[in-house]
Formats: C-alpha cells, structure tokens, sequence
C-alpha cells in the first residue's frame, strides 16, 4: 500500500509492506548497509530506508542513486536503531526511478542562500525552507475557504482583464492585440483603440473589489480570492507585480462589522497554521525569525485596539525625532510608523480607521466631517499593514463628486455607479495580500520567497 511519508512517520512498526516514493536527500553507506533520506514533499522531515546489501544484492542499484534521485522503495516500518528517527522502513525492494548526475545537479549542498535558489526556482521547492513555505501556504489557502465558506459567503470569480482601475493609480499591465510596430492611429494621431480586440483600452486586474460589489448587491456576503496584477516599478522585498488577493465584499455591512470580521478572519488563519504546521512553524522559529509560534498565538489570544488615523498620528508626532519620514496630519503612513503604532503605541495589532480622503480611494465612504473616510487598515507587528479596506460609499451623488474629485470619467463606472441607483444598501470589505500574509506568518524576509514563481520588475524568467 503506498502512503505518503507524512503518514509513515506516524505509524507503530509492523510486519506490514508498504510503498513509498520520493526523492532521496541524502544517501550514507557502508560495509553492509546503505540508508537512503527520501522525501516526499508531505512533511519537512525524511523517512529513512535501510537497505541491507547482501540481502538487495544489486551494488549497481545503488551505486546508481544519488541525492536528488527518484525511487520507490518497499518494506516494513520499524524501530529506527538512530537517534534522529523514532522509525524507518527496512526495504525489501528497491526501484530507481529517476536517476540525478551527482556532477550538474544544482542542489548538492545542503543550505544555499535564497538568492541562488531564486535563480533555480523550478528545484527550490526541495529544500527544506520551500517545502515549508508551500505546505504553510497550501494550510493558509485552505483555511481562507475554509472561514468564508463556513459562514455563507459566496466564492466569485471576478475577471483578470479589466477595462477600470479600482485604485486609480494608473498602474496597469496593458492587454492588447494591436501590432505594436504597427499601431492604428485615429485622425487626430492617438490609438485608434476602436481596432484592438477588446475595442477599448484593457488591463490586467490591480483588484477583483469593485466587481465583487456587484456580486455582494444580490448574494450578500461574498468573496474573491485571485490573482492581481501591479505595474509599479518597485524592486523590493514587499512588492511582487503578479499575486494573490482575498477580498470580501459584505452587503448590509458598515465599517464596524468590516472590522470585526477582518480580525476574526486574521485569528482563524494563524490558528490554522498553528494547529497544522506545527513542524514547519518549529524550523521557521528556529532557522528565519525567532518566536514565529509565540507571536502568532499571542495575536490569536489579544484583542485587536481600535484608534483613528488623527489620534494615530497625534501619537506620531511625538517621535518624529525616530522617523526617516516625519510624521503629519494629512500624510500617508508608511511601514515605519505602521510598525511603531503596533510596536510601541498599541503594543499588540492595531485597526487604524477614518483616514483623510484625499490619500484613500475614490469608493471608501465619506464621513459627516467631509475630511476623512470610514476607511480602516489592519497593522500587526513587525509588518505593518497586513489588510486595507473600508466601507463603501453607498450614495449615488456622493460617488460621482467624488469621481470627479479625483479625476475620473464617472462614464468609465457606470455600471458600478448603477449599484447605487438601484436597491443602494451599506456595505464594506477588505483586502488582503495573500504572500504578505504567507511572509508574516513564516518570517520569510523576501515575499519572492512565499511565491512559486515571482514576477517582479525585469523578473520572469519561468
């Protein structure tokens, strides 16, 4: 019977044969004996398998295996004679199945920094860390249906070409079929758009928010969970152009009821992860960021503060002597101050609510004041903002000024300002980065290290 190793692991010995396969990590010998580590992706630790040679018979076998090499092995599980294993399998038969020269076999070693897997990121996901990252991001993506699923929200799958900009930021990936070498000009000299595929310009999604609205106006609670695209030109460790984006949209919703199920959302995904990958969190702890299970369960078990951007910045204002960017009324946070509101001010992971409208999108409602909007931004430590959302503006008239606001054709949205002429209600929602929340959670210091394959300006190489 073949069973993966994480399950293996578990079993009592027997006299039972069982079959299992995977790659081999490591591959000692001697005289009479060869013990082969095989992995199989299920669990971060190895099963060992014992081959005694005179029984097997075949040194050309195993002259044949080498690190990185695939096989299936048959035999009992017994009582591991080592100190690093509780069991092992005693093979009966061995199969090579994939043989991997020692010579060009980029993966020798046994640590390599994460900058040289990042160049091999097709073969990363043996290691050790990858394989943690990937089951700690399987749990977590799981757990995201899991919550919502559980409480009668609706999965939506929301377009990735899109002809609007729900930021309003302009920073798009453009889709065209037009000859670039060749561009149809209109009379006036500008691109005739009216000869592209989609007769109109068109982008790759920065957000499946706004298409999610017209969903929550009829099913009520709803979710995204999606690729999204960013053509910002950013070179960082915090920015990917091509990720992941969980965004709820909640009818009969108001900022308050975003912010309790942003918080209660956060919980169930840590204590997901806690309860587990417990394995993997244990080598996150000790081999990338120190207490990574502590703080995890502290969030879990503390009540999230609530204050508002003027009274954050208030606070602010009195340390600006520790800023590299002084601190002001009217200014957009950055990760620095986000981190000393957790670190320092609330001590524990904050909700920052009412921001000044013109650092906000166009869609977040406005306040009586006419200055703020019931925006909210979820920070925790270490990271800084980890969910943005808001609740929407629900009145026609108030959306148009505020469209023409900030520059944009209300012509454009005419189909999202229809959502407020016709059965308008109150609603909310939020996002959240998904690789941010897997870098939190596994203290991986690059996000292009929480994705399989990251896409990043002058970066795509699979």
């Amino acid at each position: 019977m073949k069973e993966r190793i994480s399950t293996l692991l578990q079993r009592e010995p027997g006299s039972e044969i069982l079959t299992v396969e995977g790659w081999v990590r490591t591959k000692r010998e001697s005289k009479h004996v060869c013990f082969l580590e095989v992995n199989d992706g299920s669990t971060l630790k190895g099963l060992q398998i014992v081959i005694d040679k005179g029984q097997l018979g075949d040194q050309a076998l195993l002259d044949s295996i080498s690190t990185g090499a695939s096989i299936i092995a048959t035999g009992a599980i017994v009582t591991s004679q080592g100190a690093s294993q509780a069991v092992e399998m005693a093979a009966s038969s061995l199969q090579l199945v994939g043989p991997c020269p020692p010579d060009t076999y980029p993966l020798q070693k046994k640590r390599h920094s994460l900058e040289y897997l990042r160049e091999i990121a097709h073969l990363r996901a043996r290691t050790n860390t990858f394989g943690a990252v990937t089951r700690v991001r399987n749990v977590l993506s799981y757990a995201i249906h899991q919550y919502f699923q559980e409480r009668g929200f609706i999965w939506v799958h929301t377009p990735i070409i899109s002809a609007s900009d729900a930021e309003g930021a302009g920073q798009m990936f453009q889709v065209t079929t037009l000859d670039l070498a060749n561009v149809p000009k209109t009379a006036e000299g500008g691109v005739d758009w009216h000869e592209d595929f989609f007769a109109r310009q068109s982008f790759l999604t920065v957000s499946g928010q706004l298409e999610g609205e017209t969903y929550a106006m009829a099913m009520k609670n709803i979710y995204t969970f999606g690729p999204t695209f960013r053509a910002e030109n950013s070179n960082t460790t915090r920015h990917l152009s091509e990720f992941w984006m969980v965004e709820p949209e909640m009818a009969f919703c108001t900022l308050e009821g975003n912010m309790a199920i942003a918080e209660e959302f956060l919980k169930h995904l840590f204590g997901a992860v806690l309860d587990q990958c417990g394995e993997d969190m244990e080598f996150f702890s000790k081999f990338v960021e120190a207490g990574m299970q502590e703080t995890l369960a502290k969030i879990v078990e503390t009540p999230f503060v609530h204050l508002t951007y003027t009274d954050a910045v208030k606070e602010l204002e009195k340390h600006n002597d520790h800023f590299d960017y002084p601190v002001t009324w009217g200014v957009d946070l950055q990760s620095e101050h986000e981190k000393f509101i957790t670190e320092v001010i609330a001590k524990s992971p904050a909700i920052v609510t009412d921001y000044p409208k013109e650092i906000k999108a166009f869609y977040m409602k406005l306040n009586a004041d006419g200055k703020t909007v019931r925006g909210m931004d979820v920070l925790v430590p270490r990271l800084g903002e980890i969910i943005g959302g808001s609740e929407r503006e629900a009145d026609y008239d108030t959306l148009v000024a505020r469209m023409v606001e900030m520059d944009l054709d209300p012509a454009d949205y005419w189909w999202y300002l229809d959502l407020r002429r016709f059965g308008s209600v109150p609603h909310a929602g939020f996002g959240l980065g998904f690789e941010r929340l897997v870098q939190y959670v596994t203290g991986m210091g690059n996000i292009r290290d929480v994705i399989p394959y990251p896409r990043a300006p002058r970066l795509a190489d699979f």
